[in-house]
């Protein structure tokens, strides 16, 4: 088994993360200048212009917030829109196949849930380090027989 890590630990697509927040950052900013350089536009035309670069920046944001955290009690799962508390049992085994966009959690109910904070799109080598690690943490903590 592999090294199994302290927890509580944190796993996140740092990389993604940091692309997405900048690039949220750069594009509200480039957005809200132009809005308040053109001179022809209204007050009402400005407030639409920070409006939608407000808008676009917290799309990328709640992009960037996905998450995977591992505590005592068990695993919760930011992704995109939603959060879920896992306890350690119900979590059978961890997944990331060649090709798969991100990590997925087999849970003991049939069902499969996608962890988007484990994601090797830019930083694949550490993607695949938080899912053994993940996995170490499911194995030293989850259901001890299965049938």
């Amino acid at each position: 088994m592999s090294d199994v890590p302290a927890l509580p630990v944190t796993f996140r697509p740092g990389r993604t993360r940091a692309v997405l927040l900048t690039a949220g950052v750069a594009i509200f900013a480039t957005i809200t200048a132009i809005a308040l350089l053109l001179e022809k536009l209204g007050p009402g035309e400005r407030l639409s212009f920070i409006v939608t670069a407000a808008l676009l920046f917290g799309v990328l944001a709640m992009l960037a917030r996905v998450k995977v955290v591992a505590d005592d009690s068990g695993v919760t799962v930011v992704n995109i829109a939603s959060r879920r508390r896992l306890d350690w049992a119900e979590i059978i085994q961890v997944n990331l196949r060649p090709g798969d966009p991100w990590v997925f959690l087999n849970l003991s109910d049939g069902t499969s849930l996608p962890a988007l904070g484990i994601q090797p799109g830019i930083a694949k080598q550490q993607a695949i380090a938080d899912a053994r690690a993940l996995r170490a943490l499911v194995e030293a903590r989850g259901p001890r027989d299965l049938p």
